[in-house]
């Protein structure tokens, strides 16, 4: 009986997986942060013996050598991945016995890397599972352009052979592990469902639908941009990525956020958007926990920049600190917690306001100067997009805030987590902002929204800008 179990990182929008016998164990993909695997071997009861890397992760750096090294497992890393550890080789058909009942055959299916290995699962002789890592995802497939623009065109064609070689050495009942595909940046496409097996993938999964032309074309024409902070895990996953530090920061004064911001240093507080538009510390910033709070903040910060964490909680600091860490944002400078009355130490709290599209509807039928500033992705955009408005990609804000025209700025994007980043950033710079705090859908539904061949010509005083 094989039983396999996924360890979801849902800020990442990974899987890590935990499979056993009832007595050994193997795990593929861990997170840096692998006391959570660990402790669910500690609660089966068995012991890990093997450790897989399917690939050189590029968004998260992988807790795989530091596990192997605490439980005296082997570490299986591509033989062809250039690393600066030790650990087992392996290649493409090589069997792994993983004690008496367990066998993993190394398949070699590059396309999201060059050197993508996906692991196929045998128990009693019995083909199970097929561990796909970065490669088959479920109605998907990992993205080939993570590499840079000279290795994409060889992945994306080496992707679909790639799946094809699974569909047709495999079982059709044999369940399909991915590691990314559930919010990941590194799926193609937006993954569909929690589970499937090579069977239900021949019916659904473009790679295995469509001829190698027409996926390549429908692969490539959906790509956006990914996270900034990629550029620094592959580095960081072929040097020698370490344990975790997970201990609390020092505890900030008010006095000493005071000096941190003015040093431009970022001060970030945890809480929702609505809590911190209603009052925060001048010149924090706002990154909260009940949305991709790693991924904008990862995409965002310059790399390096000190970071102190506020939040109601001890807890919710060392919440965000797990997260962080994932990326190699490994000590914050700071913390504190409580309210921001307490990190203010007696100044005067900023605050500003949040709307609905009805109200951005009602604000541009009595107000010529303000300013509509959508953060989506250019593939959000292009489905819909309200005319007009000044069009930068949250992760581009930062870069381009010259090109924000002066007036009062309401920022949207699809559900109100960016908008919110955005205006406090640009709040904390000194903007008059409206964090317009709504669904999309809304917009289309009050007919503000226009494709854009229907976009009329953006006014004087309304330039639509776009990168």
């Amino acid at each position: 009986m094989i039983t396999v179990l996924p360890v979801e990182t849902p800020g990442l929008g990974d899987r890590t997986y935990l499979a056993h016998d009832g007595s050994v164990a193997l795990v593929i993909d861990p997170q840096r942060d692998y006391d959570r695997v660990t402790a669910l071997a500690d609660a089966a009861g068995v012991r890990i013996t093997h450790v897989f890397e399917t690939h050189i992760h590029n968004d998260y750096v992988t807790g795989g050598l530091s596990l192997a090294r605490e439980v005296g497992a082997q570490y299986l890393v591509n033989a062809d991945d250039e690393v600066s550890y030790e650990r087992t080789p392996v290649r493409d058909g090589q069997v792994i016995e993983v004690g008496d009942t367990l066998r993993v055959r190394a398949i070699h299916t590059p396309g999201h890397t060059h050197t993508h290995l996906s692991y196929a699962l045998q128990a009693d002789g019995e083909q199970v599972a097929v561990f796909t890592g970065g490669s088959l995802l479920y109605g998907t497939t990992g993205r080939p352009d993570l590499l840079g623009p000279d290795h994409t065109d060889i992945l994306v064609r080496a992707q679909w052979h790639s799946a094809r070689r699974l569909a047709d050495e495999l079982p059709d009942e044999t369940a399909v592990y991915p590691t990314h595909g559930f919010g990941s940046f590194c799926s193609a496409t937006q993954a569909t469902g929690l589970a499937s097996t090579i069977g239900q993938e021949k019916l659904t999964n473009t790679a295995l639908t469509a001829d190698e032309e027409a996926y390549v074309a429908q692969l490539l024409a959906g790509l956006d941009a990914y996270p900034a902070y990629y550029a620094h895990m592959g580095p960081a996953n072929s040097g020698e990525p370490g344990k975790p530090d997970l201990s609390a920061p020092s505890v900030a004064d008010p006095a000493e956020l005071r000096r941190r911001i003015e040093a431009g240093e970022w001060v970030v507080d945890l809480r929702d958007r609505t809590a911190f538009a209603a009052g925060h510390l001048a010149g924090s910033l706002n990154f909260g926990l009940d949305g991709q709070f790693v991924t904008y903040l990862g995409w965002l910060i310059p790399w390096g920049t000190p970071l102190t964490l506020l939040g109601e909680s001890a807890a919710d600091v060392a919440e965000a600190q797990r997260e962080l860490v994932r990326i190699g944002i490994d000590r914050p400078a700071a913390m504190a917690t409580g309210g921001p009355g307490d990190w203010a130490g007696g100044e005067l709290l900023a605050a500003y306001e949040r709307a609905t599209f009805g109200g951005l509807k009602e604000a541009l039928a009595g107000d010529d100067d303000l300013v509509v500033l959508d953060v989506r992705r250019h593939q959000e955009r292009d489905e819909a997009h309200i005319p007009g408005t000044v069009h930068i990609p949250i992760h581009e804000v930062p870069g381009r805030l010259e090109e924000i025209p002066a007036g009062r700025v309401w920022v949207h994007c699809a559900g109100g987590y960016r908008a919110g980043v955005v205006a406090a950033l640009l709040h904390a710079r000194g903007r008059d902002v409206v964090a317009v705090d709504d669904s999309f859908d809304n917009a289309r539904d009050l007919g503000l929204c226009a494709l854009p061949s229907e976009t009329p010509a953006p006014s004087d005083n309304r330039q639509e800008i776009n990168a």
